[in-house]
């Protein structure tokens, strides 16, 4: 009997980590798995097979297997795991659903092949199998488990969901509610925390490696990586692997991986483009953990590398192992029991509590350079190259709680997965700074926008909008990043905006009071007890205020004293002492003055920063490791640097707020319209009518201006009649975006006359520029008087995703600017930071006059707009523009909308 096959979704084949640090495929079963699925059930033990049939299911034969094989992808559905043994795919797990008869509830079954048992993999199945059930509207699991398999009982109740079960006749009846909710978000996100852990500290942390295309040719990379490796003083095992060497550097070299005596955790591969998938496929075979590919030629290179890159990141996924690279320097591990240089470069900077991550290899090496000259030490550098697998996403999590690492450096030029960033930097932010420079301008490419919103999203814009969601610190330069890195790995993060600038010379501490005023920190006047301090401490005529200007004739005793007083003023959250060159005064014992009162601002949490005029870098003479004073060359790159730091203490401090659950939506109905809007128009994209866009919003309680469409003059007068004067005239066109650019908005009509001249005058006004064909009629609305007005809207970005926007409305919305982005979902605390961060945020608060504006109805609005693109991923392109916001009480109107759909 033939049997009909459903479309493959392809959507659902994704990646996953293993407690151990593995990885496998987990896809969609399909017909051609038969042979595959034979071969996993034949392999099974007896007791495997009895506990998921729970009876001896006797022999299986091709017509069985293509039975089990054969899914419809909605009710019902399988995902295999799979991975490469002996140069072909096996499937090693399964698990399935059957829906059941009342269509929101189906049947689960697992099977796990023995050799794979304990690695989560159980769970991971559970994750992905409940992913697509909700997908496909279903909302419950059921299932019937022995009372003795109580190593799937035990999975299903560490997973988070709610589960019921019932013992009846030593079987287990479970139902279970998938519902993702908070506590499951948090169980999913601890476990990938874990498992990322796992695979990083085999790249990190390895007690064995190889090195593959380890040579003797001096100034070759294979010589440079394996020497390094050697006299970094690793301190596990090395094999230089190399077939046309019996030894190098006197370390007996074997002629391939798969000949190498012991395990390998770790395999550098530095050996030409055409041989690297054969070599990491021989890794694989060999058992290796993990593979640096060094070697280029890959996505770089244009289509025919990218298709290398491709089939390593699958030989790579087949076995199982975690790759760095292709095309990156390598990775460097200063802890000392480690001690592993495994990379290209000449620079091993010493140990400090540093982590740096870089795309770039050749920016790699300059902050390798860089941070050697300024005695900076790092805790661990890693290449990423092309991120064909491990990425900033997997490093965020392992320097998470990494006890060595206290500050990141992320050099990025692209985003891999921006919503997993997002995600993963905003817990990891909370913990410790990150702080990234962004190489590159164009991550959102170009964009023919037909909509303000997406015009507006330039990527500069989102890419800021990201990283402020995250929590992290943006920089502009390489030297900013070190300026601001030099601060907060040395000293803590200050309270607040208060500075004290303590200079030996009038122009220096103007500069630095400019640029503190240009940087929005604030120099506070010193209480009366401060003042009396200092003014009893220093002898001569000098004048006790903010900046304290000491003279050149400052004595040592006189610098170290006010310094010690200001740690004690709890009104100064940061001291910035400014030393320029002096004649009379030893600067070696101003050094030693600030080496002794560092450890005062240590204890009271208050950073101290020092301008040597000139100098850069950590003194060693001003503190120890860890708790260096930073020394900026000029007052201006300290000051950054300081309201850098001010920046992420008011990052860490923000509420994070949660993803409301908003009541009263009608999603189903919602849903009726977009799906009769898709059915019904076969262009893509194309704008919902005036008519479906006011019904959907009002699904979603999103309150609107009563509109009206009209396709004649008098049926418009009609309809304004009774709508009630006055009215607005609005032309009703699905391509045309500016509907002001071609005189299409009338104002204030207040008869039925004057509605008909309306329409008249806009349909001529299109004639004339040849496009009144595009004219599909007017709409009508009351008038609305007052009010701020304002733009929210909705854009798809390539790689970000959907992106809500909020700012200044109305005709000039594109040509002001004023606007600020998200990524979506909105938290409560993305919607009140949002309406309160564009530059004009004060004319909510009643500007000249006007009354204060309804801003708790605004971030309802912002809130209820994320919870529709949630529910519609269909959305292109949305405008609200304008939004009239009303006084406190009053709510607002959006008067224009526009939803375009893909």
């Amino acid at each position: 009997m033939a049997v009909e096959k459903a479309a493959y979704p392809s959507q659902y084949e994704t990646e996953v980590l293993l407690k151990d640090g593995s990885r496998i495929l987990l896809r969609p079963i399909r017909q051609d798995d038969a042979e595959r699925w034979l071969a996993f059930f034949q392999r099974q033990s007896e007791q495997t097979k009895y506990l998921r049939f729970q009876r001896d299911p006797g022999e299986m034969g091709p017509e069985d297997a293509l039975r089990f094989c054969t899914v419809d992808y909605k009710n019902t559905f399988a995902l295999v795991g799979e991975v490469q043994r002996e140069q072909r795919k096996e499937i090693i797990a399964v698990g399935r659903y059957y829906r059941l008869p009342n269509k929101r509830s189906a049947r689960v079954a697992f099977a796990i092949e023995d050799a794979y048992h304990g690695k989560g993999i159980g769970t991971r199945l559970i994750e992905w199998l409940a992913n697509v059930a909700r997908d496909n509207g279903i909302a419950v699991f059921e299932g019937d488990i022995l009372a003795e398999n109580e190593r799937m009982m035990s999975v299903l109740r560490d997973y988070g969901f709610h589960i019921d079960s019932e013992l009846k006749g030593g079987v287990y009846h479970v139902t279970i509610t998938i519902a993702r909710s908070r506590r499951v978000e948090r169980k999913e996100a601890e476990r990938e925390r874990l498992s990322t852990i796992a695979s990083i500290r085999n790249v990190l942390a390895p007690r064995s490696i190889a090195v593959i295309g380890a040579s003797r040719q001096s100034g070759s990379i294979g010589q440079l990586v394996f020497q390094n490796i050697m006299e970094g003083g690793f301190s596990g095992v090395v094999y230089p692997v190399n077939p046309k060497a019996n030894a190098i550097m006197a370390v007996k070299a074997y002629p391939s991986i798969l000949d190498v005596p012991g395990e390998v955790d770790l395999a550098v591969i530095i050996v030409p483009t055409q041989f690297v998938a054969r070599v990491a496929d021989e890794c694989g075979r060999k058992g290796v953990r993990a593979i640096i590919v060094i070697t280029d030629g890959f996505r770089e290179r244009g289509r025919e590398g990218a298709t290398r890159e491709e089939e390593l990141r699958g030989i790579a996924l087949g076995h199982g192992m975690r790759l760095v690279g292709p095309n990156c320097m390598g990775i460097i591990n200063a802890d000392p029991e480690v001690r592993l240089n495994a990379s290209f470069s000449r620079v091993f900077p010493p140990r400090g509590n540093i982590a740096f991550l870089s795309q770039s290899g050749a920016m790699g090496l300059v902050i390798l350079q860089y941070a050697s000259d300024l005695n900076m030490g790092i805790s661990g550098f890693v290449s990423v190259g092309n991120r064909a697998d491990i990425s900033s996403n997997d490093l965020l999590q392992y320097w998470e709680d990494d006890p060595a690492t206290r500050v990141i450096l992320l050099y990025l030029e692209s985003f891999g997965n921006p919503h997993k960033f997002s995600r993963i930097a905003r817990r990891v932010s909370a913990k410790k700074p990150i702080i990234v420079v962004k190489g590159g301008t164009t991550l959102v490419g170009s964009r023919a926008a037909s909509s303000h919103t997406g015009a507006l999203a330039t990527p500069e814009v989102v890419s800021d909008a990201l990283f402020r969601q995250a929590g992290i610190i943006r920089v502009d330069s390489i030297e900013e990043l070190f300026d601001v890195a030099t601060l907060l790995s040395s000293q803590p993060p200050p309270e607040g905006k208060r500075v004290v600038i303590v200079p030996n010379g009038g122009g220096p501490g103007i500069l630095a009071a400019d640029a503190s005023e240009q940087q929005g920190l604030t120099l506070p006047e010193f209480s009366s007890g401060t003042a009396g301090k200092l003014g009893q401490l220093i002898k001569r005529d000098i004048t006790v205020r903010n900046p304290l200007d000491l003279t050149g004739s400052v004595t040592p005793e006189e610098f170290e004293g006010s310094l010690r007083v200001l740690v004690e003023d709890d009104s100064v959250d940061a001291v910035l002492a400014v030393f320029g060159p002096a004649a009379v005064v030893d600067s070696t014992l101003v050094e030693d003055a600030i080496r002794r009162v560092n450890p005062l601002y240590q204890r009271r949490k208050k950073p101290l920063l020092v301008c040597f005029m000139g100098q850069r870098g950590f003194k060693a003479r001003l503190g120890k490791a860890g708790s260096f004073v930073p020394c900026y060359p000029f007052p201006e790159d300290a000051v950054s640097a300081l309201a850098k730091a001010v920046e992420y203490r008011e990052l860490m401090t923000k509420p994070r707020g949660a993803v409301p659950r908003i009541k009263g939506i009608k999603r189903e109905k919602a849903c009726r319209i977009i799906e009769t809007a898709m059915s019904r128009n076969k262009q893509r994209p194309f704008w919902l009518s005036a008519e479906e866009t006011v019904e959907l919003l009002d699904c979603y309680g999103i309150r609107t201006v009563g509109t009206a469409v009209a396709g004649s003059a008098s049926e418009a007068a009609d309809l304004a009649a009774r709508t009630g004067f006055p009215v607005v005239v609005k032309l009703n066109s699905s391509t045309i975006t500016h509907k002001t650019d071609v005189g299409g908005v009338v104002l204030d009509l207040s008869s039925k006359d004057e509605v008909k001249e309306a329409f008249n005058a806009i349909k001529k006004n299109l004639a004339v520029m040849g496009r009144e064909s595009e004219m599909e009629g007017v709409t009508i609305q009351r008038m609305v008087s007052g009010g701020v007005e304002i733009i929210a809207g909705v854009t798809q970005d390539p790689t970000f995703g959907p992106l809500i926007m909020f700012g200044l409305g109305g005709v000039q919305a594109e040509l002001l600017k004023d606007i600020v982005l998200r990524l979506h979902p909105l938290t409560e605390a993305d919607a009140s930071e949002m309406v309160s961060s564009i530059k004009t945020a004060r004319l909510f608060e009643g500007f000249r006059g006007a009354p204060p504006s309804d801003i708790k109805a605004v971030q309802d609005l912002l809130l209820r707009l994320s919870a529709m693109v949630e529910d519609i991923p269909q959305v292109a392109e949305l405008d609200f523009n304008p939004v009239k916001v009303m006084a406190i009480g009053e709510g607002y109107r959006v008067v224009d909308a526009r939803i375009s759909l893909k």
